[in-house]
C-alpha cells in the first residue's frame, strides 16, 4: 500500500472496535493487519479512553486514544461521509468535491466512510463530537457483493407476489446501486425524507418505494408499523442490538444466525442459520407445498368417506342385505390412513406454488369451494358405486357377488380419489414419477384385492363370490368412472387452483 494511504487506514482501524462485530470493521482490521504489518501505523498497545457513539442525529463514531509516553490524544472517527464532512467544517467548495467523490464510489454500490482526526490535549475532551477540531483524512469504500443466487430469489419472490423492501443504513446512492443488481426500482426514501413524513404520509408512500436509505433503528420500526398499517404481512430481517425493536414488531422477525447478535435472535420468530435470502424464499416454497399438501390431504379425506357413507346406507334404504361389513370398512381404512399420512406429505410441489399470489391471513384451511370440490368427488365416486350395485341387483346377482363388486368400485373409486386430488392440473398430466409412492399405492390396492378376490379363505372372511376378472375389471371400469366425472368437475370449476397458497 502507497505511503500516502497508511493514514487512511491507520485511521479507520483506530476508528473501530478493538474486537469487531461489524463487517466493515472486520474488513478495516483485516486491511490494517495486511498492510501496516512492521509499521508504527498499528497501536495494539494504546488504551481507548473515550468513545463518542453513533446517534440518529450525527451518523458518525469516535475514539479517544492515549499512546504510550504520549502527551495529546489522537482522536479517529468515522461514519457517513456527510456527517464526517459536517464534522470538519470544511469550506463549502472542497467539501462539494469530497462529496461528489462519494457519490462517484457509492454509483459503484461501494458503501462510502468518511474517515477524520484530531489531537486533544490530554485528560480534555469535549461533551459534543462538533466541539473537536478534525482534519479530514479521506475515503473508504467497501464492496460487500451480492450472492449470485440473490437477484434470482427476488425475481422468484416477485412472481410470487411478495414484495421485496430494501432498508439500508447506506448512502442513497448506494442503496440505488445494489437495488440495480437486485433489480428494484431505483426510486428511494432516504431517513430525512422518511422523518418529514406523516404516519398517513408515510402509508401511502411505503406503496411505491422498494428502497429506503440511511434509515436508523427508530425508522426501521415506524417502517414495520407503516407496512402493517397498510394491510401489510411484514417479514423483516435483521442482525443487531437496535434491529430487535422492528424484529418484534414484525409478524415474522427474521434473525441473521451467523452473524446475528443473542438481542437479535431472542427478539425474532425465525433464525437464518446460514444467513442467505434464498434459504427465505426456499422456505416459503416449502410452506405453500405443506400447505397445497395439507389441503389435498384434508379434500380426499372428505370425499373418500363419502361413498363409504352413501353405500352403508344405500342398501339399508333400499330394503337390501348390506353391503359393507366390519372387514370392509377396515380394508378400506388401511388404504386411507397411510395415503393420508404418508402419500400426500411426499408430493411434490405444484408447478405453479411460486406465480400464485399469497393467500388471504383470514382465509380457511378448508372450506368455500374447497369443500365443495371435496363433496363433489366424494358423490362422484358414490354415484358410480351406487349405479354399479343398482345395475347388478336389478341384473339379479347374488348377495355376495353383488357385494364384491360394490367392493371393487368403492376401493377402485378410493384410488381414483387419490389421483384426482393430487394436483390441480388436468389428471392425465400428473405423472406417476413426480410421486414413486403413487406407483406403490396402485400396486398395494390391487394385490389386496386381487388377494380377497382369489383366495378362498379371505373370499369367505369377505363375504365375496364372483369371477376374479370380473371383479378386477369392475374395479378398473369404476376407477375410470370416477377420474372421468372428476375431470368434468375441474371442468365447471374453471381449472382454476382451489388451494391458493400463502
Amino acid at each position: 500500500l502507497p505511503e500516502p494511504w497508511h493514514e487512511l487506514v491507520e485511521i479507520g482501524v483506530l476508528a473501530s472496535e478493538r474486537a469487531p462485530f461489524d463487517p466493515m470493521e472486520h474488513a478495516l482490521h483485516e486491511l490494517g493487519r495486511r498492510t501496516l504489518s512492521g509499521t508504527e501505523h498499528l497501536h495494539s498497545t494504546w488504551e481507548l479512553v473515550h468513545e463518542y457513539s453513533l446517534s440518529p442525529d450525527l451518523l458518525a463514531m469516535s475514539h479517544v486514544w492515549r499512546g504510550q509516553g504520549e502527551a495529546r490524544h489522537t482522536v479517529a472517527t468515522k461514519g457517513a461521509p456527510e456527517a464526517v464532512i459536517d464534522l470538519c467544517h470544511l469550506p463549502a467548495q472542497e467539501a462539494e468535491e469530497i462529496a461528489r467523490a462519494a457519490g462517484e464510489m457509492a454509483d459503484h454500490g461501494l458503501r462510502v466512510l468518511g474517515v477524520a482526526r484530531a489531537e486533544l490535549k490530554l485528560g480534555q475532551w469535549p461533551e459534543r463530537q462538533h466541539d473537536i477540531d478534525f482534519t479530514f483524512v479521506g475515503l473508504v469504500g467497501l464492496q460487500d457483493p451480492l450472492r449470485k443466487e440473490v437477484p434470482q430469489a427476488v425475481a422468484v419472490c416477485r412472481d410470487a407476489g411478495i414484495r421485496v423492501v430494501m432498508i439500508s443504513g447506506d448512502y442513497a446512492r448506494t442503496a440505488q446501486a445494489i437495488a440495480r443488481e437486485l433489480g428494484l426500482p431505483e426510486a428511494v426514501l432516504t431517513g430525512a425524507e422518511l422523518d418529514a413524513l406523516s404516519d398517513s404520509d408515510l402509508c401511502l408512500r411505503v406503496r411505491e418505494i422498494q428502497v429506503f436509505a440511511r434509515i436508523t433503528p427508530q425508522q426501521k420500526l415506524r417502517l414495520v408499523e407503516a407496512f402493517k398499517v397498510d394491510g401489510e404481512v411484514v417479514a423483516m430481517t435483521g442482525d443487531g442490538v437496535n434491529d430487535a425493536p422492528a424484529l418484534k414488531a414484525a409478524h415474522i422477525g427474521v434473525a441473521m444466525g451467523a452473524r446475528g447478535t443473542d438481542v437479535a435472535r431472542e427478539a425474532a420468530g425465525l433464525v437464518l442459520l446460514n444467513d442467505n435470502f434464498s434459504s427465505l424464499v426456499a422456505t416459503v416454497r416449502l410452506g405453500r407445498r405443506i400447505y397445497d399438501n395439507l389441503r389435498k390431504a384434508m379434500s380426499y379425506t372428505l370425499a373418500v368417506h363419502i361413498p363409504i357413507v352413501g353405500m352403508a346406507l344405500l342398501p339399508v334404504l333400499l330394503g337390501g342385505p348390506l353391503m359393507l361389513m366390519p372387514a370392509h370398512v377396515l380394508f378400506l381404512e388401511m388404504i386411507i390412513d397411510p395415503v393420508c399420512s404418508i402419500f400426500f406429505e411426499a408430493e411434490p410441489e405444484e408447478q405453479d406454488v411460486m406465480l400464485r399470489p399469497p393467500r388471504n391471513p383470514a382465509e380457511q384451511l378448508f372450506g368455500g369451494l374447497v369443500m365443495l370440490n371435496s363433496i363433489l368427488q366424494g358423490l362422484s365416486a358414490f354415484a358410480v358405486a351406487a349405479a354399479i350395485y343398482l345395475w347388478a341387483t336389478t341384473a339379479g346377482l347374488g348377495e355376495n357377488q353383488l357385494r364384491a363388486l360394490v367392493f371393487a368400485a368403492l376401493v377402485a373409486g378410493n384410488v381414483a380419489l387419490v389421483k384426482a386430488n393430487r394436483a390441480q392440473g388436468r389428471l392425465w398430466q400428473i405423472k406417476a414419477e413426480h410421486n414413486p409412492a403413487f406407483r406403490w399405492v396402485v400396486l398395494g390396492v390391487s394385490t389386496g384385492l386381487l388377494l380377497v378376490f382369489s383366495v378362498p379363505l379371505l373370499r369367505e372372511v369377505f363375504h365375496f363370490d364372483g369371477n376374479v376378472l370380473h371383479l378386477m375389471g369392475t374395479a378398473l371400469l369404476a376407477a375410470g368412472a370416477v377420474l372421468l366425472l372428476n375431470m368434468l368437475i375441474r371442468w365447471y370449476f374453471g381449472k382454476k387452483p382451489l388451494a391458493v397458497t400463502g
